[in-house]
């Protein structure tokens, strides 16, 4: 993984203008625009203070913004995921999947969709996502974290019906045996369920089997010795929107990184 913030290669920019509305003129060039995405994902700096050399802020914000309300961040996102699963041999759309949340403290200024996890003593939010066996994240869904992750996994997994079309098996713990599972056999044909957590005899972290991949994903986040993505240290964000859109350009990053090697 990188250690330091870099600017896209011309190859990264050549995979991610796949999916970018590159075709009429622009008064700022998308590939500053993405950059100075990056640069505050790595960084995490306020908007107002992007360094010179970047369009402005302003300009950066707006397709921010607009590529998460338009889909265009999301279908970015599935296509670097499709390339690193063909990359690595694998089929373009994972079989199974593994779903969970982590729990993470909230700025001071944040109050939308605010709550407090009683297991994990944690004001804040939780982000709640679902992966493939690489860890790649194909869905995310950022809410308070009061909110049960059993009522609320829907929210992740119904936008991938259509285009995940070889889904057949999602890993979850205990916490989705319910609400999820009943939601799951009513919706989603030939998809199972399969509840895998550690023994209750057992403390602490203990790897379950390709579940483990979606800790190692929570961990890319907020590594704490590094700081490789400062702006998800914390919950930054004043809407779940923009905070849903910082996970998918993490993963978006991620992969470009792995692509370019």
């Amino acid at each position: 993984m990188q250690t330091r913030y870099k600017r896209l290669t011309d190859l990264q920019w050549e995979i991610m203008k796949e999916c970018l509305p590159i075709q009429r003129k622009r008064k700022y060039d998308l590939r500053g625009i993405v950059d100075a995405i990056f640069w505050y994902l790595r960084l995490g700096g306020q908007w107002r203070n992007l360094p010179e050399g970047y369009p402005p802020y302003t300009s950066v914000y707006y397709y921010f913004r607009i590529w998460k309300a338009d889909g265009t961040l999301e279908n970015l996102n599935a296509h670097l995921n499709r390339r690193e699963r063909k990359r690595v041999g694998k089929e373009e759309t994972p079989s199974m999947l593994s779903i969970d949340t982590q729990s993470i403290k909230a700025a001071p200024f944040v109050q939308q969709e605010r709550g407090i996890d009683g297991n994990k003593r944690i004001n804040g939010r939780k982000r709640h996502v679902i992966t493939d066996t690489l860890g790649l994240i194909w869905g995310v869904v950022v809410h308070a974290a009061h909110l049960a992750d059993g009522n609320t996994a829907e929210r992740v997994v119904a936008p991938l019906q259509g285009y995940v079309y070889r889904m057949k098996k999602i890993l979850a713990d205990a916490a989705y045996k319910h609400t999820f599972m009943d939601w799951v056999s009513n919706n989603l044909l030939e998809v199972e369920v399969e509840i895998s957590s550690r023994p209750p005899t057992q403390k602490g972290f203990v790897p379950v089997k390709w579940r483990w991949v979606t800790e190692r994903t929570f961990g890319t986040f907020n590594r704490p010795a590094t700081r490789f993505f400062r702006r998800l240290d914390k919950d930054h964000e004043k809407t779940t929107k923009s905070a849903e859109a910082w996970v998918l350009w993490q993963n978006c990053q991620l992969i470009l990184n792995r692509l370019d090697k």
